[in-house]
């Protein structure tokens, strides 16, 4: 491994490890749907994600996953390029750009791939309503809520900055009942997020990205 993905891929771990506790904590200590105002404009809502990131929804199980195995391909593709950026003397921001990318992917991969596996409660797929219910199996390695890949993201980062009723003369929405920020997310979720921004930054002066982009 080069020198250079030392401390990116430490970060990584870093970020992964405290998505990981968070979701673990919020999962075992919180109901569905329960909440915990912390502040005016932030709180933690816990709920569970059955589809892409900010709570958004593809495919019922078929989607479900195409979307893990594409995570899990993903996490292989963003290793290979950090690898090839290093080699290439990319600059250090570029490498973290990456690597906080890699954390969050590798987060949200976890809660699929296994949390299933482990806990007794999630949502499944239910063809009958077309929709994912919540579910309780058997509190047993293998036999929990939903199979490998089939686990669902939690999330619990919720801003509600501002609700009110629009104004009428905005088109679509005028006189609509709005919540900014309405989707619910993790850290994993903002590390993907920070991620982009950071390399969309560092996109602007080429030479960051050293010989190999």
């Amino acid at each position: 491994m080069n020198a250079s993905l030392k401390w990116p891929l430490l970060l990584a771990a870093i970020l992964v490890f405290l998505d990981q506790t968070l979701k673990l904590w919020i999962k075992t200590h919180f109901a569905l749907g329960e909440h915990v105002q912390l502040t005016s404009w932030f709180q933690l809502h816990f709920t569970e994600n059955p589809g892409m990131a900010f709570g958004m929804e593809w495919g019922g199980i078929a989607g479900k996953y195409v979307l893990s195995s594409f995570r899990m391909l993903a996490i292989g593709g963003i290793l290979w390029y950090m690898n090839r950026l290093a080699h290439g003397g990319a600059a250090r921001f570029v490498l973290f750009g990456f690597g906080v990318v890699l954390a969050g992917a590798l987060g949200n991969v976890i809660d699929s791939v296994f949390y299933g596996l482990f806990f007794d409660r999630g949502l499944t797929f239910s063809a009958e309503y077309g929709d994912w219910l919540l579910y309780s199996g058997v509190a047993q390695w293998g036999h929990g809520y939903a199979p490998m890949l089939l686990g669902n993201v939690v999330d619990m980062l919720y801003f509600p900055l501002w609700e009110g009723i629009l104004p009428e003369w905005i088109p679509f929405w005028g006189g609509d009942y709005f919540i900014f920020f309405r989707p619910i997310f993790n850290l994993a979720d903002a590390c993907v997020t920070t991620g982009v921004v950071l390399l969309y930054a560092s996109s602007r002066h080429p030479k960051n990205w050293g010989t190999q982009r």
